[in-house]
């Protein structure tokens, strides 16, 4: 049963590991601030939520897995709306957009 377990930790710790290695690579490469911010509210909510819940397994008790569930939730609720509103103030302050993208709805609010 041990083996099963860190195997299973294992393979959640890599997973989560390439979702945070996109975001890495998402901050890096993606054009402007507001792509930027929702590759690392994404994939940086998805591998760091993964990370949490491979600690909590692996610890094998209770008490620390459910402080990770605690956590994974925190991430889930947190991140995405705080990427958001830095995105909507950073829109408008008047930060431009890249000239890849297609449109602008929030031009006419």
């Amino acid at each position: 049963m041990d083996l099963v377990v860190a195997i299973l930790t294992a393979a959640i710790v890599v997973v989560g590991a390439l979702f945070s290695l996109l975001a890495a690579i998402g901050i890096i490469r993606l054009p402007d601030l507001y792509t930027r911010m929702h590759a690392a509210s994404k994939a940086g909510t998805v591998g760091s939520g993964l990370l949490l819940l491979a600690v909590g397994i692996h610890s094998g008790e209770y008490s620390v897995f459910f402080r990770a569930l605690a956590g994974i939730i925190f991430f889930i609720l947190t991140a995405p709306i705080a990427a958001h509103l830095l995105a909507k103030a950073a829109h408008s302050v008047g930060y431009p957009m890249s000239k890849e993208s297609v449109r602008d709805e929030l031009k006419s609010l």
